[in-house]
């Protein structure tokens, strides 16, 4: 990678207004984790628990929630576990190059965040087993759940999008990929969950509003482009070209470096972005500034945590080194009771 603003100090420097944080909580969060994920049988394989381990799931969400008290940042750490092991059989396994399991995937998955997770669909495997768990420990408004479930629908879509990609093997335009990323990384789920640990319920013609919607989109475009930069080699090495990276570089015939280059000069842009429709927001909306200034402190915590939880976990680097023939982390009882018979995924 060059020494440009693609690399780890031009990063750095699109963060460097952003203050870095961290849970006083994270080592219970880290503890209540592991507990978790074995209770609701997430993870059963060595292999899998090292690598899940070594992604640090419990430091991200102590580093992207800092204000949540302890209850609140373990049921975020929760969320994480699922949203990352659901996101690695859709972008890693046989599951994301095939668009009819994903369908039915998702669609038990609506099935329980529809029914307030009281009723589980037949044959529901654990990642939606434990969905059902999540689903009633998050206590939020009617509107909040309602918008909630609109999120997770549409990221639904966005991962059938990318299915649909993978099997005809279509390299995405990047206005097409820029809309979808958005919705693939469950960045507005993770941003819907600061009203849940902060205790805020923003209404929705202020959360409609233009520059809360302005603001919201830039930071998450900042966390999905940055995890694009540092899980280029991981995915590059599984042949996955969802990556803005990937997708720039084919556009516009540029090398890996200076497509790097340019990501990471957009990344600056939209923080400066964000700065400025944050700003706008709470000049626009002076009845709301209760609900919006820890609204906003949560999407900044959330680009910097991000940023500095991609800059050292070893969920990208392991699978990068590995290659695509070594996908052994996947836990196939995850997705099996949605996508065919038992052992049908090789």
């Amino acid at each position: 990678m060059s020494a440009g603003p693609g690399s780890p100090e031009g990063l750095h420097r699109a963060f460097r207004h952003l203050p870095p944080e961290l849970n006083s909580h994270v080592a219970a969060a880290v503890s209540h984790l592991h507990e978790w994920t074995e209770r609701h049988g997430l993870i059963g394989t060595t292999t899998a628990r090292e690598r899940f381990d070594r992604a640090d799931f419990g430091s991200f969400a102590a580093a992207t929630y800092p204000t949540a008290d302890q209850r609140g940042l373990c049921l975020i750490a929760d969320w994480f576990a699922w949203l990352f092991l659901l996101d690695d059989q859709l972008d890693d396994g046989v599951l994301g190059k095939d668009p009819l399991r994903t369908g039915e995937l998702m669609s038990q998955i609506f099935e329980v965040l529809t029914g307030d997770g009281d009723a589980l669909p037949a044959r529901a495997p654990s990642i939606v087993t434990s969905l059902a768990d999540l689903w009633q420990r998050t206590e939020a408004s009617p509107r909040w759940r309602a918008r909630f479930v609109d999120h997770v629908i549409t990221g639904g879509l966005a991962a059938r999008w990318e299915a649909d990609n993978r099997a005809r093997g279509t390299i995405p335009d990047v206005p097409s990929y820029v809309e979808n990323r958005r919705h693939t990384g469950a960045i507005y789920v993770c941003m819907d969950l600061i009203e849940v640990v902060e205790g805020i319920d923003l209404p929705t013609d202020v959360y409609d509003s233009e520059p809360f919607a302005r603001a919201l989109r830039a930071a998450c475009d900042v966390v999905c482009w940055t995890n694009d930069v540092y899980s280029l080699d991981k995915e590059t090495a599984l042949g996955e070209y969802h990556n803005l990276v990937t997708v720039v570089r084919h556009a516009h015939a540029l090398t890996t470096d200076q497509a790097v280059d340019r990501v990471t000069a957009l990344i600056t842009d939209e923080v400066d972005a964000f700065t400025r429709w944050e700003e706008e927001a709470l000049r626009a909306l002076p009845g709301h500034t209760g609900l919006l200034e820890p609204y906003f402190a949560g999407m900044r915590s959330w680009m910097r945590g991000n940023f500095d939880w991609s800059a050292r976990t070893r969920r990208y680097r392991d699978a990068a080194d590995a290659g695509p023939e070594t996908v052994d982390y996947l836990e196939l009882a995850l997705v099996d009771g949605a996508s065919g018979s038992p052992g049908e995924q090789r």
